[in-house]
């Protein structure tokens, strides 16, 4: 090719995942790929080829859009292909005149404190909450704003770095070393009320500012316990669930208020218990992790890379104006270690898992001899798996079977108590706390 043949510029794509699904999208729709590594992943940084003609090296969007426009490259479209550089993609799309998010808005769709400052510009609802520099300002915010409260990272990802503190007692928690999940030190915190309710992700797509939604997805939890980290059982609702009209139309506010216009968009928001107000608890201008993504391609009639490219080129794909198509209600079940970190000795079960009907995608996610981390954010989880079936009855009693057949052996570490220490313990994920 010629640097004048036209081209999609992919920011930070890595060699799989969301990096590999986009790259093949978009020369199915007869592009090359540009790609632009930012730095910002570390991820995308060390799978990046420094031989690849086609790939370019930006320090800053200045740096980018000189780089570009010095090559000559005929930009059709510029796609973010990583959750941290969403806001450099933006900035880009807008110096090229291209179909892009509200480049001013970018950081507030990125940075917890500045997402929850926008919110209350715009009259989004959003738990009361305050950014604080220190840990002592973040015991003072708790008790300030009144317990149960819930403290993150304000770039933190994947529930990493979040912590419920339920009273006066769980302070003593914040005493820890905070580093992000690349091992920099936290600087600086979110303290906000915690809500207790139903919590739901909702997945929409844009296209010239005008949205659709894909589905919504409800976490189910096996108790009525506060959490920090929301991931167990995860099923779609449908327009039937009671609380699917007010999320859905609470969401499209959000959209409209962080001039989410163009692509995928991901929304994390609680129904109070109490009052059945909605908050907005994330926002991204991504599409959702996990399985959701993968499940759509098999189980109804989306392509999501090529339609999110699509969109990104001005143009109007199936998945805004047309039927989606799903063939099967999707859900997802979380086998996690909520008691000790320890040594994992096995996983039982998981032939049984994988021989479920229904059941795809298992994923393990440690190996006999690992160390175990307690369950606490999406990049620790020992084993889950992509769930489906023809209604949310038969979904549900499928998670059931699944947490049932899994049993994680682990020895708990020396320090967790002498007793404890002298013989490995097995985790049942089938006991009565298992939602129905």
């Amino acid at each position: 090719m010629t640097s004048r043949d036209p081209v999609v510029l992919l920011i930070d794509p890595t060699a799989s995942g969301n990096g590999r699904d986009y790259r093949i999208a978009i020369r199915d729709l007869g592009f090359d790929v540009l790609s632009l590594f930012t730095g910002l992943s570390p991820a995308a940084d060390r799978q990046a080829d420094p031989g690849d003609a086609m790939s370019l090296r930006a320090d800053d969007v200045d740096d980018a859009v000189r780089s570009i426009r010095a090559a000559g490259y005929d930009v059709r479209a510029v796609v973010p292909a990583n959750g941290s550089s969403l806001h450099v993609a933006d900035e880009i799309a807008a110096r090229f005149g291209l179909p892009g998010n509200e480049p001013g808005l970018g950081w507030a769709r990125r940075n917890k404190a500045a997402m929850r400052a926008r919110a209350t510009d715009a009259g989004v609802r959003v738990p009361e909450y305050r950014l604080v520099g220190s840990l002592g300002e973040a015991a003072e915010a708790a008790r300030d704003i009144g317990f149960p409260v819930i403290v993150k990272q304000t770039m933190g990802t994947g529930s990493a770095g979040v912590l419920v503190l339920s009273g006066e007692a769980d302070l003593a928690k914040l005493d820890r070393t905070w580093t992000d999940l690349f091992g920099a030190p936290v600087t600086e915190w979110m303290v906000e009320r915690y809500v207790r309710g139903r919590e739901y992700a909702v997945n929409f797509c844009s296209a010239g500012g005008e949205h659709r939604l894909i589905d919504i997805w409800e976490y189910r939890r096996p108790d009525d316990r506060d959490y920090d980290f929301p991931l167990w059982d995860i099923v779609q609702i449908d327009d039937s669930h009671p609380d699917h009209g007010p999320v859905e139309r609470f969401c499209r506010q959000v959209l409209d208020a962080f001039g989410l216009r163009v692509g995928p968009g991901h929304i994390e928001v609680k129904c109070d218990a109490d009052s059945d107000d909605v908050y907005l608890i994330e926002l991204a201008a991504r599409f959702s992790g996990g399985p959701a993504v993968p499940m759509w391609s098999r189980h109804s009639d989306l392509r999501p890379f090529h339609e999110a490219v699509e969109c990104y080129l001005g143009r109007r794909p199936n998945v805004v104006d047309g039927d989606h198509g799903f063939r099967a209600v999707l859900g997802s079940v979380v086998v996690r270690n909520d008691d000790a970190p320890g040594t994992l000795l096995a996983v039982h079960g998981l032939d049984e898992l994988r021989a479920l009907p229904g059941v795809a995608d298992v994923l393990v996610g440690f190996e006999p001899g690992d160390p175990v981390p307690v369950t606490d954010h999406n990049m620790c989880i020992p084993v889950s798996a992509s769930v489906h079936g023809p209604d949310r009855a038969t979904v549900l009693r499928t998670i059931a079977a699944a947490r049932a057949a899994v049993r994680l052996e682990i020895a708990p570490d020396p320090a967790e108590s002498p007793m404890a220490a002298t013989a490995p313990r097995l985790v049942a994920e089938g006991d009565a706390r298992t939602p129905v």
